[in-house]
């Protein structure tokens, strides 16, 4: 008898089928995150003033509902808060912007935390303490526009920083309860008020220390650094090689004792 070859079964699909859709979701679903991810960073980076636009007089009253409390109402401090005469609008825009101020609870050092004001109303804040007693100022836009030697900032960062804030920017321990924040999401501004101003346990980089150049070489590099994944991959946190030995050894070594066991009960 003649053999009829079998008729495919109507509606079968491939059995690669299920692998390719989930391959294009993921590829869509990193995709849309990417730009989503991107988008946000333009968004942060670009929304802080660069120049001292703020009102002054705006700034009193938010100052006196928020602030004079702990610093007092004329800047000069108090038992809770040391003293603002000085410490200029840049000071001002690092504290408030980054959720520091207004401090939560007294501890080894303020911690980041979401902000409560506006750029608008940080703005005005910084205008009164600059009009009350002058400090530190916004940069020039050429600073902080990432534009600068990105090799030669990475290696003044090497020099100058990363003994607290680690070679990747991932931040370290410090005494007695205080650290060094990572810098893989601050902007370019807080960067370089960081360097002026030396919030907290962090030295101030006048122009005899780092010049402006090498400021904006240093910023130039931070950027660099948040915008471009580490080629080596997965970076464990970015905390050296403790941490990456530390997963080499439970996890490869591991990996290997439980293979070599399952092989040897096999056998048996």
């Amino acid at each position: 008898m003649a053999r009829h070859p079998k008729r495919r079964q109507a509606g079968r699909r491939s059995p690669f089928a299920a692998a390719a859709l989930i391959g294009i979701g993921l590829l869509l679903t990193g995709g849309i995150y990417a730009g989503a991810s991107a988008a946000m960073a333009a968004t942060s980076d670009n929304t802080a003033p660069t120049a001292s636009m703020g009102n002054a007089d705006n700034g009193k009253k938010l100052f006196q509902a928020n602030c004079a409390t702990c610093h007092g109402l004329n800047l000069q401090g108090t038992e809770n808060g040391p003293s603002l005469v000085g410490v200029g609008e840049l000071a001002v825009h690092f504290q408030v912007s980054t959720g520091r101020m207004p401090l939560q609870a007294q501890g080894p050092q303020a911690p980041q935390k979401p902000v409560q004001f506006t750029e608008a109303q940080i703005a005005d804040i910084g205008a009164f303490v600059q009009s009350v007693a002058p400090g530190p100022s916004y940069p020039d836009n050429r600073i902080i526009d990432g534009q600068g030697d990105v090799a030669r900032g990475a290696e003044l960062f090497r020099i100058n920083c990363a003994m607290c804030h680690n070679v990747a920017a991932a931040g370290g321990a410090l005494t007695e309860g205080k650290y060094a924040p990572n810098i893989h999401t601050t902007s370019a501004l807080n960067i370089y008020a960081a360097m002026v101003t030396g919030p907290q346990n962090m030295p101030v980089f006048n122009n005899m220390n780092l010049t402006p150049e090498d400021k904006r070489d240093i910023i130039s590099s931070l950027l660099w650094l948040q915008q471009n994944e580490s080629p080596g991959g997965y970076g464990l946190g970015d905390l050296g090689p403790v941490s990456e030995g530390l997963f080499i050894w439970i996890f490869g070594i591991g990996t290997l004792i439980a293979v070599t066991v399952w092989i040897t009960a096999k056998s048996n």
